[in-house]
């Protein structure tokens, strides 16, 4: 019999990533798939009787459209790891694990941009509570309990091993969806020239924003020229459009769908709040905006290496399943092989 992996999926973009990870292994596994899920009483007893888990990936919206992605391409569904014992599990956050899997080896795959520390995150991390009481991601990555941890970059690799998960697990491999942004620049968007703002889902997962404020910022930075928003896929639509309506100029763009990257490789600006895809600006040369420090998104910013991460971690989980020994024993002994395909040279000044 093949071994069996399973993919633990979230958001559309962690599934998506998860999707590509596994094609890279179908052929040799048998790969099944599950939507974060949790075996605390605690946090099921929330989901079931309150709507404080509809703004996670672990129920409502979120859930739907990851299992909807899943059945679109014909994967293999475990919810809860129900049906099946398996060899491995790829994780897309270490932040909820279920106590079944304490003796299966694991792998943690970085999704993109971490949430910034506050002050609850570091009283939840010398309080020894469970990361998720943070309320957001500023923990993903940093609770140490994965046997190996695929990251993004070398800057993601000394962020993680600052903030608490062991250096020696680290293994710079890139993340799908985030490491070939040079594709987007030849694309059939019809718009070219215009700020563009790419908002984030803060309200709908029951964080402060004052978006009036932040789009009267952006139409400052435009200072007359065109602009386009791009919504969170995640986001009310109708409320978020009005707002635009309301405090931007007559003849801003505004779309709830369509190929973002396409978008930012014909901007001349990008304006973000909390969203990872301000690294594909980075990448193309655009002047960007972020809550975050510019200088420290510059380095943090993903490898650019044609497309190859999805295979650099399959690699990495084809070499651990097959290991019979733990992980540290398993990274003692790896000889991991980063593959990179031709990146064309950068054409944005």
């Amino acid at each position: 019999m093949r071994k069996k992996i399973l993919f633990i999926t979230g958001s559309i973009n962690q599934t998506s990533q998860m999707h590509q990870i596994s094609q890279h292994l179908d052929s040799e596994y048998d790969c099944w798939f599950s939507q974060v899920f949790t075996d605390s009483p605690v946090l099921k007893a929330l989901m079931k009787h309150t709507s404080l888990a509809e703004g996670t990936v672990l129920t409502g919206q979120f859930r739907a459209k990851s299992e909807n992605y899943l059945k679109t391409h014909d994967l293999q569904v475990d919810y809860g790891a129900e049906k099946n014992t398996y060899d491995l599990v790829v994780y897309c956050s270490d932040m909820l694990m279920a106590k079944k899997f304490r003796n299966t080896k694991t792998i943690w795959v970085q999704e993109g941009m971490i949430d910034k520390r506050r002050l609850l995150t570091g009283i939840v991390k010398s309080a020894g509570l469970p990361p998720y009481f943070t309320g957001d991601t500023s923990l993903n990555g940093s609770t140490n309990v994965c046997d190996i941890y695929c990251t993004a970059s070398e800057g993601y690799k000394e962020f993680f091993a600052k903030n608490g998960t062991d250096k020696s697990k680290l293994i710079v491999t890139g993340i799908p969806n985030y490491d070939n942004h040079f594709q987007h620049i030849i694309n059939d968007f019809p718009f070219r020239d215009y700020v563009m703002v790419a908002t984030s889902d803060m309200r709908e997962t029951y964080k402060f924003e004052n978006r009036p404020a932040f789009i009267r910022k952006a139409v400052k930075i435009a200072a007359g020229r065109r602009l386009l928003f791009k919504l969170h896929p995640n986001e009310r639509f109708d409320r978020a459009e009005a707002e635009i309506r309301k405090h931007a100029p007559a003849g801003t763009m505004v779309y709830q769908n369509g190929n973002t990257s396409h978008m930012i490789a014909n901007c001349c600006e990008l304006i973000t709040q909390y969203s990872t895809v301000v690294y594909t600006g980075i990448a193309l040369g655009k002047p960007v905006h972020s809550y975050f420090d510019i200088d420290e998104l510059r380095r943090l910013a993903p490898i650019q290496n044609g497309g190859a991460s999805a295979g650099n971690i399959a690699q990495i989980c084809r070499g651990y399943v097959e290991f019979d020994g733990t992980g540290k024993d398993f990274l003692r002994d790896f000889q991991f092989h980063r593959e990179s395909a031709e990146v064309p040279a950068l054409q944005y000044a």
